[in-house]
């Protein structure tokens, strides 16, 4: 079983920064990639972030310049910094990772989410 474990989420005013933070845990052999998505009431999860294990990023266009993706292998974390923040980014953000377990499983696996508040 794997999980992820997200925090770092809360209440920020405009142009201010938050770093959310997502550690995988349990029968994992390796992470493929880790990212970050996040979700508003009534409409679909999208992408905001993501990192493969070559170093590889994709950021969704309202975040690029502002939001920046990390990841400490060595700890099974991925970090999602996020600076000059808008009202437009509160969400629930949600991490997700591809993991090989040690039984050559391929899993998708979903984090809880962490509430982001911009308050303008």
């Amino acid at each position: 079983q794997v999980q992820l474990v997200e925090s770092g989420g809360g209440l920020v005013q405009a142009g201010g920064s938050l770093r959310l933070s997502c550690t995988a845990s349990g029968s994992i052999f390796s992470i493929n990639a880790m990212g970050w998505y996040r979700q508003a009431p009534g409409k679909q999860r999208e992408l905001v972030a993501a990192l493969t294990t070559d170093g590889s990023t994709n950021y969704a266009d309202s975040v690029k310049g502002r939001f920046t993706i990390s990841r400490a292998n060595a700890k099974n974390t991925v970090y999602l910094q996020m600076n000059s923040l808008k009202s437009e980014d509160t969400d629930d953000y949600y991490c997700k990772a591809e993991v090989i377990a040690y039984d050559n499983r391929r899993l998708e696996v979903w984090g809880q989410g962490t509430l982001v508040t911009v308050s303008s």
